[in-house]
């Protein structure tokens, strides 16, 4: 299975912040939506950055309440990885794994066209293994 299809299934819809942002309005973002990161764009609408909850985290930690009116590009990630509609779950898997991140944007020809989660990909593997064990069993039993 690759990304194309489990954005097919799950929305192409994105959340995004501008670099200016401040992290209380990211965070804003990413409470009500339940989402654990805003992908941040220029003003060209390319991807400049990704932000989590768990950077919000480290920054409170290390800046207490203060951390809440710096600014997004202050803590976000700059160099992001991403991934495109081709990608492979097992790709996706390893990549998340070495990065040990949860969230990949999916850039198309310089565009932001989607973004997958661990859950997106443990859901998708875990629909994909079940569908070979069915189908193991249907061969054993039609033998």
């Amino acid at each position: 299975m690759n990304v194309a299809s489990i954005l097919k299934a799950k929305g192409r819809a994105v959340t995004t912040a501008r670099p200016n942002a401040t992290l209380l309005d990211v965070a804003k973002k990413l409470g009500p939506k339940k989402i654990g990161a805003v992908v941040v764009v220029g003003d060209n609408g390319h991807v400049t950055g990704i932000i989590s909850e768990r950077d919000i985290i480290r920054a409170v930690s290390e800046h207490g309440a203060a951390a809440l009116s710096m600014v997004v590009s202050d803590v976000m990630t700059r160099n992001v990885i991403a991934c495109g509609e081709t990608s492979e779950l097992d790709e996706l898997m390893e990549m998340m794994t070495k990065g040990r991140f949860r969230h990949l944007p999916v850039i198309e020809d310089d565009a932001l066209v989607g973004i997958i989660s661990i859950g997106d990909v443990v859901h998708h593997h875990v629909a994909e293994v079940e569908m070979e064990v069915s189908a193991m069993r249907n061969y054993l039993a039609t033998g």
